[in-house]
């Protein structure tokens, strides 16, 4: 086991390493994983099934990094350099993320699913020398004169670009960075205007992983699974970081299908599972479906048993459940299943109220890109299915301006906060002052530590997938059609139970458009106008990421409420036109 219950910190076991591997209070990402091979050399690191089944121990994985690490540094690759990772998740993309940090630069987590013009942007922006890739994006991305890479290099085999486990150098001297310097750059959004890269340090890193685990305990034994994309911060961080700080192994899914990821749960032996409302909201639906559909005698009897055994695991602290609904638990490839843990949006009670009744230690955390992410997590043995968690240890908070019931803007300071935005002063100063960051998202914390959301910050979009839309990349697509004045796009309750959002666009069209459409089409005018506003929606949605695209569409009469630098008053159009 990673640590014993009756430890005093689930850390405390690096006070063997300290002035030895490392020296300070937390080690580097690459002193950490060094930290792991030297305890469990033999564990299995790293599993995947596609095209075939591989298994790599922690010796092997570290003499891959290693081997591809020289040869980053053997082309001029150190301190400062920027380099790009963007692919399906892999045990190769988690060897191209180490071996930028075992080179002693700064690795750029990218999301495989932009376009090679937003791709473009962000690389150039992070003026990235190097490129990892899956061979397709590789052979289709047209760098022009857009960037300046020394290399591209592929994280599959079969690829004109060079693979990046054939790749090898004479053993070099390479450069360990230190713990405050920066260990990635994560792009939260901002495609458009200036983007916003979060610096995260070493120090925020590793101080998130293990402090993360005062709130709960895993265990060398464990076998994590990341079907969420790695470039994410949640996935990233909750799967592959906290998964290699303890010896555990990572099942990596390369696709988010359904009977492919219960096949690789099963076949894994997955103990950790962490995924966004949407999957585990469709999970839960799927299968009370199947006993709806048994009859309404055996359907209650479940719902029944479900009600005493979340009972009985609340106030007692006895999961009778999992042997109780095991039958149940296979048909979702849970048998094996110690943890689920949701993030990256906001998750029905009655989800997660429904799998600790089935005998699942089901949570549900919070954080920030900004805060590497981790700021609450709910122990398993103390849940508030209210609540995003407890905060975890070395986490400050402080509600600033609450209202009468306790809700005002949470502030987070700790080890875990961000460096600030790269190149990006002016957005830095805007959250962070003296260490706190201002989260813009709205709620209140009791005695004991637990966080509750009532709001988020007042652009963010988010959708029932967990993924973070901001209205103005939406937005900027409209500034070229003359037909339109003024656009905002707000989200909308897509359904109250599960309270995923949708994508709304209001329309005020171009007085001068509108003059001449009444002037042609008389009393049709109206319908031209939708008409043409819908075209132009459908437009721009070919051209946004599937989770980014309108899906409602409302023209108005009247000019939206701006202020006096012209900018919408997105609350007060929120308030006149809700739904």
């Amino acid at each position: 086991m990673a640590h014993k219950k009756d430890a005093v910190k689930p850390w405390d076991f690096l006070d063997e390493f300290r002035g030895k591997t490392f020296t300070g209070e937390w080690p580097t990402v690459v002193q950490m994983f060094d930290i792991s091979v030297m305890r469990y050399p033999d564990h299995t690191c790293f599993i995947s099934f596609t095209p075939e089944r591989q298994s790599l121990t922690y010796t092997e994985v570290q003499q891959r990094v290693i081997a591809l690490a020289d040869y980053l540094v053997s082309k001029g690759v150190g301190e400062g350099d920027k380099i790009a990772v963007s692919g399906k998740n892999s045990p190769e993309w988690g060897i191209a993320y180490l071996a930028v940090l075992y080179a002693g630069a700064i690795v750029v987590p990218l999301d495989a699913t932009l376009n090679n013009t937003d791709l473009t942007k962000l690389m150039k922006f992070a003026e990235v020398k190097m490129f990892f890739a899956d061979k397709e994006r590789l052979k289709g991305f047209d760098e022009k004169d857009e960037l300046a890479l020394s290399e591209r290099i592929s994280l599959e085999a079969g690829s004109e670009y060079p693979f990046l486990l054939d790749l090898k150098a004479p053993t070099q001297k390479r450069r360990l960075a230190d713990a405050e310097e920066t260990a990635a750059i994560l792009f939260t959004s901002g495609t458009t205007g200036t983007p916003k890269g979060v610096m995260l340090s070493h120090r925020n890193f590793v101080s998130d992983c293990y402090l993360a685990q005062g709130n709960m305990f895993i265990y060398d034994t464990d076998v994590f699974y990341a079907i969420l994309p790695l470039h994410h911060s949640y996935s990233m961080m909750a799967v592959f970081i906290e998964g290699l700080s303890v010896g555990a192994a990572i099942v990596f899914g390369k696709k988010l299908v359904i009977s492919q990821v219960f096949k690789e749960m099963r076949e894994g032996g997955v103990t950790m599972f962490l995924g966004v409302p949407m999957l585990f909201n469709k999970m839960i639906g799927a299968l009370m479906d199947g006993v709806r559909k048994k009859g309404i005698i055996v359907y209650g009897l479940i719902k029944a048993l479900m009600g005493l055994s979340g009972l009985i695991k609340k106030v007692f602290k006895v999961n009778i459940g999992k042997k109780m609904f095991g039958f149940l638990l296979k048909n979702l490839s849970l048998e094996n299943n110690r943890i689920c843990i949701s993030g990256g949006g906001p998750l029905p009670a009655s989800t997660f109220k429904m799998f600790n009744e089935l005998g699942i230690d089901f949570v549900q955390g919070y954080g920030l890109t900004e805060t590497s992410p981790i700021t609450h997590l709910n122990p398993v043995e103390a849940y508030i299915e209210t609540s995003v968690g407890k905060r975890v240890p070395g986490t400050e908070i402080k509600i600033v301006d609450p209202d009468s019931d306790g809700n005002g803007i949470i502030h987070i300071k700790g080890p875990m906060v961000m460096q600030g935005y790269y190149n990006n002063p002016e957005a830095t100063a805007e959250v962070l002052e003296d260490g706190w960051l201002n989260t813009g998202d709205v709620g209140y914390q009791d005695s004991e530590g637990y966080l509750y959301l009532t709001g988020r910050a007042k652009n963010l979009i988010v959708t029932e997938g967990g993924k973070n839309v901001f209205p103005e990349e939406i937005e900027d697509h409209f500034q070229l059609y003359n037909e339109i004045d003024t656009i905002c796009v707000l989200g909308y309750i897509v359904d109250k139970k599960t309270k995923s959002e949708g994508i709304r666009a209001l329309i005020y069209p171009a007085e001068a458009y509108t003059d001449a459409m009444e002037k042609e089409h008389g009393k049709a005018s109206k319908a031209k106008i939708e008409e043409r506003m819908d075209v132009i929606v459908s437009e721009v949605n070919r051209k946004l990421q599937s989770y980014k695209k309108i899906t409602r569409t409302t023209v108005v009469d009247e000019p939206l409420a701006m202020t006096s630098t012209k900018k919408v008053k997105r609350y007060l159009v929120a308030q006149q036109y809700k739904d």
